[in-house]
């Protein structure tokens, strides 16, 4: 580690760069934003559909999924805009295939809940 800190410290410093970086999304990225609403809306609906322990958390976890997915596709947006902000083909394929992880984790939550609701 390039600052020396180990242990609790690194654990501790971790979770609030952590914090940091959820709390950017929340304020500048409006999908991240209504994701997470849309997340806050569901799980308390997972957990009454859900019939067992792990149907409630494979219906949560999917919609976590979304959440986690959206946070590193906005990263790898936010590595692109820094190298440079003309057009490259590179640039573009870069920042496609993060909107088309996001596509597939909101696919995901409709099929995972229709198969444990219904399957």
């Amino acid at each position: 580690m390039a600052d020396g800190i180990k242990g609790w410290p690194r654990l501790l410093r971790a979770t609030k760069v952590s914090y940091w970086g959820l709390g950017w999304a929340i304020r500048e990225e409006e999908a991240f934003r209504i994701e997470a609403a849309l997340c806050l809306l569901l799980v308390p609906a997972a957990l009454w559909l859900g019939q067992s322990g792990v149907e409630r958390a494979i219906m949560i976890m999917s919609l976590f999924l979304v959440l986690i997915t959206e946070l590193l596709n906005t990263a790898v947006e936010v590595v692109v805009d820094r190298i440079g902000t003309e057009r490259h083909p590179l640039s573009g394929r870069a920042k496609d295939l993060g909107s088309a992880a996001v596509h597939l984790s909101l696919v995901q939550v409709p099929v995972v809940w229709g198969l444990v609701c219904f399957g």
